[in-house]
């Protein structure tokens, strides 16, 4: 299967006062239709800037660099605003955090959700406001038709969410960047979002890249799992692979700090990665959790520690599960085992 979007070596910097800060540095990634893409990590590590760097809606200040971005075969970078509005909400979507902010307060549910295909399809408004209609019905929720003529401060946020949702469905696109969309969220109506996302998913065949700090969801809905940290992807597979099989010491570190069922004991303490993230202004050399990694040497702090193969062998062309480490894949499981003992 092609990919839809498929980025290489992309980074972006932010000149500051006190230096350059490397907010990304040197991504790649895929998206196709009908998978899950999650990039996780924790706050700060740059989830937020990539998915606004898919759609150009970075910063002025930031300086976007990429081997290539190309997506449906068309290169991004060096579009012009016009030529990216055209794609925006129309072949590509995006469902942000918070769809308080998100909505437009001035504006009524009914015109925002038309605004969207009339802008990209040469249809009435009759037509627009049936698609409309169809597709907050398909999102589960009641009294379509009343809803267009309400403002987003006359629903609850689980409802908002799903506007958010039936519109960025509203021209049909590819590809859905979901970033944190249930963040804001109770914990039953999170459950309610990613299930809604789910099956819009299969029934569209649309791809979807998730942005998430929570594992939980990502053991949840995801294909494919990359583990962003400080700006750099520092593990990549699929699903069973990260959540059966975790490499990096990192990813590590996350999945201790969740309770597992039937195994974690009521009042028992949660595993905690010591320390904090390191500062990205200015020059970065070697890896940037050794740190916080109780299994760092000398080696760590070299240049350029490659992705490399969880397979023996070395990087492995076929090979979906990728782990950024100057420890070989069995001395990191290993470890993991005595870490697990402990």
């Amino acid at each position: 299967m092609s990919n839809l979007l498929d980025v290489k070596n992309l980074t972006l910097d932010l000149p500051l006062s006190a230096g350059v800060l490397h907010a990304v540095r040197g991504i790649s990634f895929s998206a196709k239709r009908g998978e899950t893409l999650c990039i996780v990590g924790e706050s700060g590590c740059g989830k937020s800037l990539t998915s606004l760097a898919i759609m150009n809606l970075l910063p002025k200040i930031t300086e976007r660099k990429a081997d290539h971005m190309i997506f449906e075969g068309q290169e991004l970078q060096g579009l012009s605003e016009n030529q990216m509005s055209d794609i925006r909400g129309n072949k590509m979507g995006m469902i942000f955090q918070e769809p308080m902010t998100s909505l437009n307060p001035a504006y009524t549910v009914g015109d925002q959700l038309m605004e969207m295909l009339l802008r990209h399809r040469k249809v009435s408004r009759n037509e627009a406001k049936e698609r409309a209609i169809y597709l907050l019905e398909k999102v589960g929720i009641t009294a379509a038709a009343s809803r267009l003529g309400q403002y987003p401060h006359q629903l609850s946020g689980g409802l908002r969410q799903r506007v958010m949702i039936a519109m960025t469905l509203m021209c049909d696109p590819a590809l859905i960047i979901a970033d944190e969309p249930t963040t804001a969220l109770d914990v039953t109506i999170q459950a309610q979002i990613l299930l809604l996302l789910a099956e819009l998913q299969r029934e569209f065949n649309v791809g979807v890249i998730l942005i998430t700090h929570d594992l939980g969801i990502v053991a949840r809905v995801a294909d494919r799992v990359a583990v962003m940290y400080a700006g750099e992807f520092v593990e990549e597979g699929t699903a069973d692979e990260i959540f059966n099989n975790p490499t990096h010491p990192y990813t590590q570190g996350l999945l201790d700090c969740i309770p597992i069922p039937g195994k974690t004991k009521r009042g028992e303490h949660l595993g905690a990665i010591p320390g904090i993230v390191p500062s990205l202004i200015g020059d970065i050399q070697g890896c940037s959790f050794r740190d916080r990694c109780p299994y760092a040497s000398s080696a760590c702090g070299e240049h350029g520690i490659e992705l490399s193969s969880v397979k023996e062998g070395g990087d492995d062309a076929a090979g979906t599960h990728l782990y950024r480490c100057v420890l070989s894949a069995a001395e990191c499981a290993e470890n993991l085992k005595t870490m697990g003992a402990a």
